[in-house]
């Protein structure tokens, strides 16, 4: 390394340096850019071979355009409707007719059997975008001007228009906590000024380049985005790339200690992390494309997405990281000095101590902390994946909520968001029939050609009819779907009919039952994934099977106090993908600690025996493995800045899970098993087979053959 010339080795550093300030000046805007190719169309993410996905293809037909309805409710405080209200409200929503983003007429005001409330029906054009507010505006004024009654929009329109409303300013408002929560507490810990601030800039660096791949891939329709995607991404780069470079540049500060050239102590650092941040970050990957064997299009849609930003993670880390460090030498520790302990690996104080701990007890260690995960496990399965109810999507108080309790309450709880079905003409009148008698179902009838079920001769399109039935219950409600389970049943046994139901209802309980099936196929591959990187990065049977059941069970254990502290909280329950999300998060996430820290103990282990090699490998990454989860438990929680609940769940699950996998699992649970099966965790590896000394004094252990 000496022999070679100066300026050839501060070329790569520079050259490096030089590639990605040229990516950051280029593709840093796409992070903000993302939202132009996102879409909120939920009906966008359906899964793919559902009964309700097929019938919303064969709707097509039926519709003149594609539409998204309003529903205006007026209430009248318990008063009943005048004919002389009912007549206002018919002529003000008539009157929106032709309006830009309104298709069709309105229908008339409807009186409810109550006599207090009103409701008509305003179809929207689909693809308003960022001006579907202001469409809605002018609805909910020109309903305003009914004397004596309080209008209100609900329906899918409205609540598109509060979940685009949710996302609104995402990427900045997301970006800008999770990079200050990651900025103090790497000031706190590192007490560096210049390290945490290369530390992020890498990670925005690695956030544009994936923004900019997405977006391109996005805009050719190849990837699918959505608002829950697009602030999965910015979290998952910033907290990945964040965790590999804590870990190299913790590296690079041992290797800086104990030798005087930089370029030589980043090379090593680049050699003896690579592994773990290469492997650790294919669980990641991997894991997360595991997610393309759903039949959920947003689950699919999840998987390159997050794989690609974690191959920018990575490519940032080792080859931007390196370069400033090499560049800036112990500069990029200042004013923090670096002292010859740091080239050891006696650690810090406080994981010297963990470490004496678990050498001590190994069998009480592991035993008791088994105990207590285990017991946090056992409250798993009262977790609630059934879906969750429009009044409790939004975390905050939304618009579009209040307007479907108020339809709810003088209307039958489908209104507005009726089953639909499609079927043979010839069979219209049984199916009719059939829905009628169907428990659960208010009223059914064949769409006419006006729009209107039961307001004419059914308007028939290749052979069938549309046949809407309004549900008893609330939508979005387990009534609902119960009366959709039966109503299938029904129309299905109508012979030659060939009946499809699909709707609003149809469509949360096919993803419901597709999200149960994908759990089942899922899960599995992640598992098998996992363990296979860890066999070939370990060279070992048994312990990856040890980390693997551990970070298996720290999920368990997460799931468990999510359900006490959801139930706290006041949620019924979860999306019916959120624990699938927590598992591929927390279990790829989580095992990326464990990497971190066997993967120096293995390296320990050949030169100082497997007891010494984990009570050295602990002392040494305590801090830095420690660090990275805060980091990204920090980053995760930064979510709930987004007044979603399936973003505010996923959000603590994930915070919580890798705490609870760094201070609990990584610490105490791995390291005391590994102790006390000792060499033999190393089975078939020749580590297995050798003898140390193990003297609780803390003899030296041998050395391998």
């Amino acid at each position: 390394m000496r022999s070679t010339p100066r300026w050839a080795r501060w070329l790569v550093p520079v050259t490096l340096l030089i590639v990605w300030l040229g990516i950051g000046g280029t593709l840093g805007p796409y992070a903000g850019k993302l939202g132009e190719v996102a879409t909120n169309d939920q009906a966008a993410f359906l899964p793919r071979s559902a009964e309700s996905t097929k019938a919303l293809e064969a709707r097509e037909a039926f519709d003149h355009a594609e539409t998204v309805p309003a529903i205006v409710v007026w209430t009248t405080d318990g008063n009943r409707v005048g004919e002389a209200q009912q007549a206002t409200a018919t002529r003000v929503v008539g009157e929106l007719a032709g309006r830009p983003g309104i298709v069709g007429r309105p229908s008339p005001a409807l009186v409810s059997k109550d006599g207090a409330a009103m409701q008509a029906v305003i179809q929207l054009e689909p693809d308003l975008g960022d001006e579907l507010p202001a469409v809605l505006d002018e609805v909910r004024a020109a309903a305003g001007d009914v004397p004596g009654a309080t209008a209100r929009i609900a329906g899918p329109a409205a609540s598109q228009a509060d979940l685009s409303d949710a996302f609104a300013g995402i990427d900045g408002l997301l970006l800008g906590v999770a990079l200050g929560a990651v900025l103090l507490i790497l000031l706190l810990v590192y007490r560096s000024v210049l390290l945490p601030f290369l530390i992020i800039l890498g990670a925005v660096f690695a956030l544009g380049l994936a923004c900019a791949v997405v977006y391109a891939l996005a805009d050719r329709d190849i990837v699918r985005v959505d608002g829950q995607v697009q602030g999965i991404l910015s979290i998952l780069v910033i907290g990945a790339a964040t965790d590999y470079a804590l870990l190299l540049a913790a590296r690079f500060r041992e290797e800086l200690a104990v030798r005087e050239d930089r370029t030589a102590a980043a090379l090593a650092a680049v050699r003896r992390s690579f592994g773990a941040i290469t492997a650790s970050a294919a669980t990641v990957a991997l894991g997360l494309l595991a997610l393309l064997a759903s039949d959920l299009t947003n689950n699919r849609a999840l998987g390159p997405v997050g794989a690609i930003g974690i191959v920018c993670a990575v490519l940032s880390t080792l080859t931007f990281l390196p370069a400033v460090l090499v560049l800036l030498g112990r500069a990029a520790y200042w004013p923090a000095r670096l002292k010859p302990s740091d080239g050891t690996a006696e650690g810090h104080g406080v994981w010297r101590r963990v470490a004496a701990l678990v050498d001590r007890r190994p069998r009480r260690v592991w035993v008791a902390t088994a105990l207590v995960l285990t017991a946090f496990a056992a409250f798993s399965p009262a977790l609630s994946s059934k879906g969750v109810p429009l009044d409790e999507i939004f975390v905050n108080d939304a618009p579009s909520v209040a307007a479907q309790e108020s339809l709810g309450k003088h209307f039958p709880g489908g209104s507005g968001n009726p089953a639909v079905i499609i079927a043979d003409a010839e069979r219209a009148a049984q199916v009719t029939a059939a829905a009628e008698g169907t428990e659960g179902v208010a009223s059914a009838g064949a769409v006419s050609a006006s729009g209107r079920p039961g307001a004419g001769e059914p308007l028939v399109v290749d052979g069938r009819v549309r046949i809407d039935a309004t549900l008893e219950a609330a939508a979005d409600s387990d009534a609902a779907k119960d009366a959709i389970e039966r109503l299938r049943e029904n129309v299905h046994a109508v012979s030659g009919a060939d009946a499809l139901v699909g709707g609003y209802t149809a469509q949360q309980y096919d993803t419901q039952q597709t999200a149960a099936r994908d759990r089942t196929v899922i899960v599995p591959v992640v598992l098998g994934i996992i363990l296979l990187i860890l066999v070939l990065l370990l060279r070992s049977l048994l312990v990856p099977v040890l980390l693997v059941a551990t970070v298996a069970l720290n999920f368990l254990a997460t799931l468990g106090v999510a359900t006490l502290v959801f139930d706290l909280l006041g949620f019924s329950g979860t999306d019916a993908s959120v624990p699938l999300y927590g598992f591929v998060f927390l279990v790829a996430l989580g095992v990326d600690y464990n990497i971190f820290l066997m993967s120096r103990v293995r390296e320990e282990a050949l030169t100082h025996g497997t007891r010494q090699g984990v009570l050295r490998g602990l002392a040494t990454t305590g801090g830095v493995i420690t660090s990275a989860g805060v980091v990204l438990a920090a980053t995760f929680a930064a979510l709930m800045v987004i007044p979603l609940a399936f973003l505010v769940q996923i959000a603590f699950i994930v915070a919580f899970g890798v705490l609870l996998d760094t201070l609990v699992v990584r610490s105490l649970l791995v390291p005391a098993l590994v102790v006390d099966i000792g060499p033999r965790a190393w089975w078939p590896s020749s580590l297995a087979k050798v003898a140390t000394v193990d003297s609780r004094a803390g003899g030296e252990a041998g050395r391998t053959a």
